[in-house]
């Protein structure tokens, strides 16, 4: 029996979003067996490219920011650490007794 393509997808997301095994997928999608072939093919990077999944991805984060009126690509991130290294010139520093290392300490909760 044959199945849409769009469906495996779909499928392949409700696994990644929901964080369940293959085995799990509700009965309203492909046969799991299906789902994780695909998977596998999409997720390699055939000839040193980007997978089919980063590809699709990437285009999905595209629109999305394009639909809520910014930039296409981003252009700046937020590093989110109990601690990252520091230049030697700056003015404050910390110590994460955890780590062993010698950075920039955030506020902590709690």
């Amino acid at each position: 029996m044959g199945y849409d393509l769009y469906d495996v997808f779909c499928a392949v997301l409700y696994v990644l979003k929901e964080g369940c095994t293959w085995r799990a997928l509700p009965h309203d999608y492909p046969k799991w067996q299906d789902v994780y072939y695909h998977f596998g093919n999409w997720k390699e990077n055939k000839n040193g490219e980007s997978s089919v999944l980063d590809k699709v991805l990437d285009e999905l984060v595209k629109s999305e920011r394009i639909i809520k009126g910014r930039a296409p690509k981003t252009t700046m991130i937020i590093v989110d650490s109990k601690s990252i290294k520091n230049t030697d010139t700056a003015d404050e520093k910390g110590y994460d007794g955890g780590k062993k290392n010698i950075g920039c300490k955030t506020a902590s909760w709690g």
